[in-house]
């Protein structure tokens, strides 16, 4: 995949990959963010003998070799250049090295779950498959830094996600991530305990702050992904008007989201809930615009944020959620959207996709979760049958 190459300085190897091309004078290569050059004081040649000037040389070589994999490996820690090329390891990198690498799509578990169900496997699964040059960070508040992720883990949806070259699963750490952000003395004087909507305030303040401090797009975990989303500074219309914050996009430092985090400290009131969520991103966005009506498919834009159509996520609005685990006669396109919300925070009944079901949410697994359809879904029953042969 990669070799060493000699170069026209004396003494001088420079490091080449399949995207590298040479620059200026023969003297260095770029690959990405990367620029090697790699010097060592060997001659080229022994004037005391043949024998040993050929000695020598391999030795060189062998050195050089080992020394270039060396620079290699630290490199393809780093350099989202070779994201198409070879899997990165999760277990060496810690969030701000994979945030810094930029666009990053985040998802957020502020339960104390470590078994991620088949919905958010889903969620996570579809991003890798539909960005597949971008980082993809599951954060767990259940996680610490000594739980062993790897791919022998008991938990069939971590060694699944783990598998996949661009997904990170990283602990939530809430204080280090409201470090510099106005949600941090609110932090520090909020009682979780007391409060009623814990789970989802906590989730709505991380989202705001990942976001502001290194940029990308944030997905609720029941959001399943279809096609690349084409814009950089975005909102999510649930209805006319109304904006949702199950998934938005904005690059870092962006003076929406800082403002959105100060109205946050400002009008907080955790008992009623959505008004830390999409009632703060509607107020917000209100104060930059005039919102009207969407009258077709059309996008809305204010002060370069654009303000996208329910059909790009909501195309099966929140009354009509149970559709998802309906059979349909004929199947909806979805031709008009990036990705699809499922509503699992309606689902209280708990509705599941079943293997041979032939429900929306089923054919949706196949076609962009096939991973999780096959694993979770398809071996879950095959473990159930066994089980239940065995006690008989």
């Amino acid at each position: 995949m990669f070799q060493a190459v000699w170069v026209s300085s004396p003494g001088s190897w420079a490091l080449r990959g399949p995207d590298c091309h040479r620059d200026g004078k023969q003297t260095t290569w770029k690959c990405g963010f990367v620029r090697t050059i790699i010097q060592h004081p060997c001659p080229r040649h022994d004037p005391k003998g043949p024998g040993k000037a050929r000695m020598l040389k391999k030795i060189q070589i062998c050195l050089c070799f080992f020394f270039v994999s060396g620079i290699l490996y630290e490199i393809s820690l780093l350099s989202g250049c070779f994201f198409s090329y070879m899997p990165m390891t999760n277990h060496f990198l810690t969030p701000e090295q994979v945030l810094n690498l930029g666009k990053s799509i985040i998802f957020l578990e502020t339960t104390e779950r470590l078994e991620p169900p088949p919905l958010v496997s889903c969620s996570v699964e579809s991003a890798a498959r539909t960005y597949q040059d971008r980082p993809i960070i599951l954060f767990m508040k259940g996680l610490t830094n000594e739980t062993a992720l790897d791919l022998n883990s008991s938990y069939a949806a971590f060694s699944l996600l783990s598998s996949m070259k661009n997904v990170f699963l990283f602990p939530l750490q809430m204080e280090t991530v409201f470090q510099e952000t106005p949600l941090l003395q609110w932090y520090n004087q909020v009682v979780p305990e007391q409060e009623k909507n814990w789970v989802h305030v906590s989730s709505d303040a991380s989202r705001l702050a990942l976001i502001w401090k290194y940029g990308g797009i944030y997905m609720d975990t029941d959001v399943i992904s279809i096609r690349p989303i084409p814009e950089e500074s975005f909102l999510a219309a649930q209805k006319s008007q109304f904006s949702s914050n199950g998934i938005f996009g904005f690059p870092a430092h962006h003076k929406f989201i800082w403002d959105c985090m100060e109205n946050f400290v400002l009008k907080y009131n955790g008992n009623i809930w959505g008004n830390q969520g999409p009632f703060l991103m509607t107020r917000m966005l209100k104060t930059l615009c005039n919102l009207t009506d969407f009258k077709g498919t059309e996008d809305h834009n204010c002060q370069n944020i654009s303000f996208l159509n329910p059909q790009r996520f909501y195309p099966i609005p929140y009354p009509a959620w149970s559709r998802y685990y309906e059979v349909w006669d004929k199947s909806p396109h979805f031709n008009h959207s990036y990705a699809l919300h499922l509503w699992n925070f309606m689902n209280h009944n708990r509705k599941a996709v079943v293997a041979g079901s032939n429900t929306l949410a089923e054919k949706l697994y196949k076609a962009y979760c096939p991973t999780t359809y096959e694993d979770l879904i398809q071996n879950a029953e095959l473990r159930d049958f066994t089980r239940s042969e065995d006690s008989v």
